[in-house]
């Protein structure tokens, strides 16, 4: 679903930032829509990832077309996040709720690990915590063009975000943690093929343990957020209570006590793509191994 091909981003890129929002949205439907129709794949992935989320065996075409959909408006605010993302913006157009869950946090000194999914808009999340002054980096899997990396980087950069790129992952993380940063993490899909096998939405799946293991390694509690898209284009964010992970024992981090640490966050971060299902931006089946 995802274009690869940098000059295509480089021309949705300009197109964007030079159209009013609601033109910019009306291209995204549309181009959204003929993905829609012409991939067979996506669709058909889409569709059984729908079936898993609300538990049945019949999805309506008109929910499938929405996740496209949703997936173009999120493109077009990944776009134009650099223009339109400000103090005003912030005010008029995002509902926060629990920020001094994460004041509290970064109190104890030893960073926290903001949870979230391919929910909603997690990179306009980043902007908006970064423009509000949080010290936030966050884990991003590398493109194989590097043109298209450095174009998403610089989106993600513009307000002060850090980015972890996944194959340095592990040193930097915790790096940042130790420096009392929050390090933003995707723990819905592992790309890496280094998680764990898990129940997922009623399938077996590999979960990333990347966001326990840092957890448990740091003594870095983590935080459950997800940056989702309302009925009139506004956003609403809610950080959850923070979950603090087993004090380690002898230094090592065994997959036992990751498992235990992940099954306390999974349900929930269920839970929530169960309550926003077109806003689960994933094209590729829930994998079962």
């Amino acid at each position: 679903m995802i274009m690869g091909n940098y000059y295509l981003y480089r021309c949705a890129y300009c197109v964007t930032r030079h159209l009013p929002l609601s033109a910019s949205y009306a291209l995204a439907i549309f181009l959204a829509d003929c993905q829609y129709l012409l991939s067979k794949t996506d669709r058909e992935a889409v569709q059984e990832n729908l079936k898993l989320i609300l538990k049945t065996n019949k999805v309506p075409s008109s929910m499938v077309r929405q996740v496209f959909r949703d997936f173009g408006k999120y493109l077009v605010d990944f776009f134009v996040m650099s223009k339109r993302v400000n103090k005003e913006f912030i005010k008029n157009s995002v509902e926060i709720k629990g920020m001094e869950r994460l004041n509290d946090v970064l109190l104890k000194g030893k960073g926290g690990i903001i949870l979230s999914a391919h929910l909603g808009n997690w990179e306009m999340a980043g902007s908006v915590l970064s423009l509000l002054g949080y010290p936030l980096s966050v884990v991003a899997l590398a493109h194989k063009d590097q043109r298209v990396n450095a174009f998403f980087n610089s989106q993600r950069e513009f307000f002060g975000t850090s980015v972890i790129q996944t194959n340095v992952a592990l040193r930097s993380c915790l790096a940042h943690l130790k420096r009392n940063r929050l390090v933003a993490i995707l723990g819905d899909r592992d790309f890496g093929h280094h998680g764990l096998k898990m129940d997922f939405l009623g399938k077996k799946a590999i979960i990333p343990n990347g966001a326990a293991y840092f957890s448990i390694k740091t003594g870095a509690p983590l935080i459950l957020a997800f940056f989702l898209r309302a009925a009139n284009d506004s956003f609403y964010i809610e950080f959850s209570e923070p979950i603090y992970p087993p004090k380690l024992e002898m230094g090592q981090v065994n997959n036992e006590e990751i498992e235990k640490l992940i099954k306390k966050y999974l349900p929930l971060m269920e839970t929530q793509i169960r309550k926003t299902p077109s806003q689960w931006l994933v094209f590729r089946r829930v994998e079962v191994q």
